[in-house]
């Protein structure tokens, strides 16, 4: 095994963070929305590639049942950062976030002001073929509105990793290391394009519980093929935390000295450029620069907004991240009805999902639970 260059998970560094499940996660990092403005809304929705004029279109907004612009679902995102998968504790041990499990209360609305109340739920330890021992690192997280009410709330969950494991005996991507990089035809590129070109936004036209039935299949969506351009395009509507420049960004290494990895020039740069640095993306033993996880859990939502409509309210949503989306995969999502039920006096579809790359290996699996209207007797 070649020199060690970064930190291991000790027994000591557990046993202190234990000690902070139930407690309460300070406001130290400052979220990168409070409110669902017009720009924030739009920058939140553009960032994963999704343009339901719900979202972004006022005029459009002012003529639905909300009488102004919403926010996606996943726009919860970018209000906590504990939440989105910057987690503490376990000093240069690597996080990959991994998934969520989110109930909604009710829309987030232009205007809406949001605080969050956020605290370490459970550490769960696995053995992993990528890294050996991981670290399962759940968050719970409750957010609210400007009047106090419940929006959402639900867990979130990374996974600690050595990066010096990882790389030098991790298993799970042997076979696709050995592989040529992906490069694409003009005849697939049409197809997937072709697929952008029939997404649909469902909209202002009512899908009624009535219609729904156990098999009805979703319209398969895809995103990619996936670039680093992709990547910081999502970053710029979700805000990462490390991405600084200049003065501030030597004033984040100031106070954390130990983000800073040297990069080939010698310069200490963050951690989170493993979505756009191959150098140091191999060195924590992925193929390659990937991409975000709450940006692929915003991926399932978009899929199962698009199908519900406007009428329609994402209830609940359990997103399990599998692999890893180096760049230049693209990824597949498809979506089946498998029960529609009553409960409250509201009606709901349930929809599994599952995507996969383009060479047909599973990425994501999720379960979305849909209010919808009912047919007017």
């Amino acid at each position: 095994m070649a020199e060690q260059r970064f930190s291991v998970i000790t027994d000591k560094s557990l046993a202190d963070l234990r000690k902070l499940i139930g407690v309460p996660v300070e406001d130290s990092l400052e979220p990168w929305c409070y409110e669902a403005t017009r720009d924030n809304i739009r920058h939140w929705a553009h960032g994963i590639g999704d343009d339901n004029p719900l979202w972004c279109d006022p005029g459009y907004a002012r003529g639905t049942r909300y009488g102004r612009l919403v926010a996606p679902p996943s726009f919860i995102f970018p209000l906590n950062r504990s939440f989105s998968g910057y987690v503490a504790g376990l000093p240069g041990i690597h996080a990959m976030f991994a998934g969520i499990d989110v109930t909604w209360h009710r829309p987030m609305l232009l205007g809406d002001e949001f605080t969050t109340k956020v605290w370490l739920k459970e550490l769960i330890e696995h053995q992993t073929r990528f890294a050996g021992r991981a670290i399962q690192q759940i968050y719970r997280c409750e957010f609210y509105n400007q009047d106090r009410q419940l929006v959402a709330e639900g867990d979130s969950w990374c996974f600690r990793t050595e990066r010096d494991t990882a790389r030098e005996q991790g298993t799970k991507y042997e076979a696709v290391k050995k592989k040529a990089p992906v490069r694409y035809t003009r005849d697939e590129l049409t197809k997937i394009f072709a697929l952008y070109a029939a997404e649909e936004v469902r909209g202002s036209e009512p899908r009624f519980v009535e219609d729904v039935k156990a098999g009805d299949k979703l319209p398969t969506m895809v995103k990619g093929p996936m670039t680093v351009t992709g990547f910081i395009a999502f970053a710029q509507g979700w805000g990462g935390l490390y991405i600084r420049a200049n003065k501030l960004a030597w004033k984040q290494l100031q106070k954390h000295p130990g983000l800073g990895i040297p990069n080939r020039f010698g310069i200490p740069d963050v951690p989170e450029r493993v979505h756009w640095e191959d150098d140091l993306a191999t060195l924590v033993g992925t193929p390659a620069a990937y991409d975000y996880g709450p940006e692929r859990c915003s991926w399932m939502a978009h899929q199962v907004t698009n199908w519900m409509g406007d009428d329609g309210f994402l209830r609940h949503l359990r997103v399990e991240i599998r692999r890893h989306n180096p760049v230049g995969d693209t990824l597949y999502i498809d979506g089946e009805v498998t029960r529609t039920f009553s409960e409250g006096g509201a009606h709901y579809a349930e929809i599994k999902q599952r995507a996969v790359n383009q060479d047909g290996e599973l990425s994501v699996l999720g379960t979305g639970i849909v209010r919808l209207p009912s047919r007017p007797k």
